[in-house]
């Protein structure tokens, strides 16, 4: 009878484990028996911003190499959290296997995490970072993919650095010794703008090269009110300006119209001032080959899109987001930093 009692009990653990086993493997591979490809929300800031654009491109890329296996939708929040809440609420109606989000207004991500997990959707938002991490950390089928956040700031830094200590005659106009500087900053309250600013200016300190600060203007990332400021300031300050630092290419771009409205950056070395970026986008490259700009450093679009891509997926297998992956999570434990190492520079001088 003992031995009878033994084998029932055996036969009941082997049944619970095997059980427990199809259940784990049928949650982790549940992609793998699927009909038709992985539906993928994309929820961009703005369609018409150079960078998210390139991001949209390579994510199209992705889907066109992975025919049948994922398909992304694209949603245009046109920089308005409203219209951006709406075809989100869509979405979750309707239904998705995955969110990619590129929040408009980052001060909302606690909120709309909270409306993603309810229906118990993976997300990953990217390229504008939560004021702070609790957001993401609130739901464990969250991330944020981002770049290093001090990476630009320091590439900036070193291009400015060698073309001053290449070419200082033409930069430094009242010849003090000491780099005076706009800079445009995309967001107020934003910390990887906010790191942009700090690390382009620290580095060039760091090379025992003395700064001013002439003006920071808020130009939420944008080319109209980067022209309209500089325009102003060069109309009160004029020849002061040495050099501009834009936290990215488009407000570059339209500092580079409003040097050359008033005749700067057309081709005179002593009416020529050093502006940096951030991006390498199409137009910005054209404007360095020119020597209208001197550089901007390289974000990437393409590694983004594949760190999107990978993650989701292991999102949806309810994997650990990194699993199998050459990206590494940070402190917070629900961040990937993508590192900026490189830059397109041409010294305009030479």
């Amino acid at each position: 009878m003992r031995r009878v009692k033994r084998f029932l009990a055996f036969s009941i653990v082997i049944f619970m484990v095997s059980n427990m086993k199809i259940k784990y493997n049928n949650v982790i591979s549940v992609a793998s028996f699927r009909r038709g490809p992985i539906k993928v929300a994309v929820f961009l800031l703005d369609f018409t911003d150079d960078f998210i654009s390139e991001i949209r491109a390579s994510l199209e890329d992705i889907q066109k190499q992975n025919p049948g296996k994922i398909e992304y939708t694209f949603y245009d929040g046109k920089s308005n959290q409203a219209v951006q809440d709406a075809s989100i609420d869509k979405v979750l109606k309707e239904g998705t296997d995955l969110i990619l989000l590129n929040i408009v207004n980052r001060e909302h991500a606690q909120s709309v995490i909270n409306e993603i997990k309810e229906v118990n959707i993976p997300v990953i938002l990217f390229n504008r970072e939560p004021l702070t991490p609790l957001p993401i950390q609130s739901y464990s089928r969250a991330l944020y993919i981002g770049t290093d956040q001090k990476g630009a700031g320091i590439l900036q830094g070193k291009m400015l650095t060698d073309v001053w200590n290449s070419s200082k005659k033409y930069i430094d106009k009242n010849n003090d010794n000491v780099m005076q500087y706009v800079m445009l900053q995309g967001e107020n309250n934003n910390t990887e703008a906010i790191d942009r600013t700090r690390y382009s200016v620290s580095s060039i300190e760091g090379s025992d090269i003395k700064t001013q600060q002439i003006a920071l203007k808020i130009c939420n990332w944008l080319e109209e009110p980067a022209y309209e400021a500089v325009k102003a300031l060069l109309s009160k300050y004029g020849n002061q300006i040495e050099v501009i630092i834009s936290n990215d290419d488009t407000m570059a771009i339209g500092a580079i119209k409003a040097l050359q409205d008033y005749g700067y950056n057309e081709g005179d070395k002593f009416k020529t001032v050093p502006v940096v970026g951030v991006d390498v986008t199409i137009q910005a490259k054209e404007l360095i080959n020119k020597g209208y700009m001197l550089g901007s450093v390289y974000q990437k679009p393409r590694e983004y899109a594949d760190a999107l891509y990978v993650c989701g997926m292991n999102l949806i297998e309810r994997r650990i987001p990194t699993y199998g992956t050459k990206y590494e999570l940070d402190d917070t434990k629900v961040s990937i930093r993508i590192a900026l190492t490189d830059y397109y520079y041409k010294n305009m001088y030479l």
